[in-house]
């Protein structure tokens, strides 16, 4: 549970009487679902998922989907919301979550948000970069060298015309790596120079019609690395390779071109055996989990916690 002076800044205040949104942010098997649970028990509230995957009713092991036992009767939004056949970006989940929270904060004065998608969390706490257009032959360009020439080619591209993005990205999401060359192709500026910054986030942020309280969990790294694998090994015993199998058809989808899957879709086409494909899921997570760290630390604005 939270300390009582992080749980003492849910309370309305004098200055700002807006209902709160508990952000509440970590890695992946960190303990995000469970502390969630338990804190909207005690506050008689409701959750919004932010998780990128959760929303998709096809995905659920390779995703650690909550169950219903262990959502304990907690009211979630956002999971099982969409099919996967569906597009579904960061500000259309922020456009809907605000809606939703419209109607929650009518008699709730806390709501949680919680998952482990910065991009998410931050497109409805804060908003998001206005992008230019940008001409859409320059998008299937880098659609064909993607299926020529390969990822790397296209991470060293991005390392070589914007450093700085090649820090934030995620170099393992070929959408994201495409997207921020494209901007940087189609402008001719890096596509970090498109991000706002801090300024611009917290007039968002002032301009919500809640007030957001942001928390991000942690544990000792051998901790949560030793939970990694767990929950890969759970996965893996409660049917991950026959999901993967019942999804080989959309397989092309940006949610399955993600850890979790990509390992299982190597196995099954022959790449390399079955402990081969164990040992890069636990891999790729805890390199995930890591990726999932340094977003959230740029974020000033998110008070540490470290559980035990």
């Amino acid at each position: 549970m939270l300390a009582p002076d992080l749980l003492a800044q849910l309370a309305p205040t004098a200055t700002d009487p807006r209902p709160v949104l508990l952000a509440l942010a970590g890695p992946t098997a960190v303990g995000k679902t469970a502390l969630s649970v338990a804190l909207a028990q005690q506050l008689g509230t409701e959750i919004l998922s932010a998780d990128s995957r959760q929303f998709f009713r096809e995905l659920s092991i390779g995703t650690a989907k909550p169950t219903a036992e262990e959502m304990q009767g907690v009211p979630h939004h956002f999971i099982d919301s969409h099919s996967i056949t569906q597009d579904y970006s960061a500000g259309r989940f922020a456009a809907d979550a605000l809606g939703v929270l419209g109607e929650l904060f009518r008699c709730l004065p806390v709501v949680v948000l919680t998952g482990g998608s910065g991009l998410y969390l931050q497109a409805l706490t804060d908003g998001l970069d206005e992008l230019p257009a940008v001409d859409p032959a320059v998008r299937q360009g880098l659609q064909h060298e993607l299926q020529t020439l390969g990822l790397p080619a296209l991470v060293a591209e991005l390392a070589a015309t914007d450093p700085v993005a090649h820090q934030r990205v995620d170099l393992q999401n070929h959408q994201r790596v495409v997207r921020a060359l494209e901007i940087t192709r189609g402008t001719g500026r890096p596509f970090s120079s498109f991000h706002t910054g801090p300024v611009a986030a917290a007039a968002t942020a002032a301009a919500r019609p809640f007030r957001v309280v942001k928390v991000a969990l942690n544990r000792q790294r051998e901790v949560l690395y030793d939970r990694i694998n767990q929950r890969v090994e759970a996965m893996l015993s409660a049917g991950l390779v026959a999901e993967v199998e019942g999804l080989v058809s959309y397989r092309h989808h940006q949610a399955l071109q993600t850890v979790g899957y990509q390992e299982i879709f190597g196995y099954l086409d022959g790449s390399y055996d079955y402990a081969e494909a164990v040992r890069l899921l636990q891999r790729n997570t805890r390199h995930y989990a890591k990726r999932q760290l340094t977003w959230l630390r740029r974020d000033a604005g998110y008070q540490w916690v470290d559980l035990k």
